[in-house]
């Protein structure tokens, strides 16, 4: 056991470690052309929403169903779509916006609880997950650091928060492997509940920031974060 969980915190602290990453990234892309910061800038963010996407139909919908009966299955489904657009409107409302942010948390830490119950029974799938949250994070942080700085947001706190967002990839962990690998109908629920959030923010803050005139790169973006979940989904089986 405490190996197995030693290997859940190193895995999920490594997925989560690709958050900075990407924010530091983006720190970066004013170094290009103008014209090239606009597509390079819409193209992530399509690769993130392709990426946040595959993560609902490849894992947290088939792992959150395969625990739970076909109306609980819709139940939490709606449930999170609805209590996220709930909260989404409040944000606005507010003068805020967080959609990014928010998408991001909810794929990063339903996954990360997904890999400690699974580390246990099956070590290939969790590491493999592991990798999957780790590319998805990567577009995910440069996506939710610009709208945090667009949001008027200091680099330096942002950065410093994303940080800290990394250790809630073992914690997540930790609870998987401790609490909800006895508890998977519970473990299917908050799988659920994110997706349906998640797919909430796609489509109303994220896919509308994607078109860009006379571009092809951001649609193929979104192809592109899609076929690198559905890479991961066809290594598994």
């Amino acid at each position: 056991m405490p190996e197995t969980l030693t290997q859940a915190l190193l895995l999920a602290a490594m997925a989560g470690g690709t958050i900075p990453l990407g924010a530091a990234l983006a720190t970066q892309d004013k170094c290009l052309p103008r014209w090239l910061e606009a597509e390079f800038r819409h193209t992530v963010i399509a690769f993130g929403g392709g990426a946040l996407f595959s993560a609902i139909a490849l894992v947290l919908v088939p792992e959150g169903a395969a625990r739970l009966a076909p109306l609980p299955v819709l139940f939490w489904f709606v449930a999170g779509g609805a209590v996220f657009c709930a909260v989404d409107r409040a944000i606005q409302n507010r003068g805020g916006s967080g959609a990014q942010l928010m998408a991001m948390l909810l794929d990063f830490v339903p996954e990360a609880m997904a890999l400690g119950a699974l580390i246990a029974g099956d070590p290939g799938v969790a590491l493999l997950m592991a990798g999957l949250i780790a590319l998805q994070n990567l577009p995910e942080g440069f996506n939710a650091f610009r709208e945090m700085q667009d949001g008027g947001n200091r680099t330096l706190r942002i950065l410093i928060l994303f940080v800290l967002i990394v250790g809630l990839g073992p914690l997540a962990a930790w609870f998987g492997l401790s609490v909800l690998s006895d508890l998977p109908q519970v473990l299917g629920a908050i799988m659920l509940f994110a997706a349906g959030g998640i797919l909430y923010l796609l489509f109303e803050d994220i896919a509308p920031g994607v078109p860009l005139e006379r571009a092809w790169a951001p649609p193929l973006g979104a192809v592109a974060g899609f076929s690198l979940g559905l890479a991961g989904h066809l290594m598994v089986m």
